[in-house]
């Protein structure tokens, strides 16, 4: 989920606003929680990557490489 879309219970505005110190706290634990370029994916994207991997490793290992 996306800190753009919450609402605040503490001052009910959009964390992504950061208009209390709880907002600001939401939207900084968020942000660094994002840093990892997997965290983007959905899981049909994983799922096709790890796919995509391992018949890579397969091709591989059937040629001898």
């Amino acid at each position: 989920m996306t800190y753009d879309r919450l609402v605040c219970a503490n001052c009910a505005a959009p964390v992504s606003e950061g208009r209390c110190p709880v907002c600001r706290a939401s939207r900084e634990r968020m942000q660094q929680e994002n840093d990892n370029f997997l965290s983007g994916l959905n899981p049909t994207a994983l799922i096709v990557l790890l796919a995509v991997l391992v018949a890579t490793v397969a091709i591989l290992a059937h040629q001898g490489i």
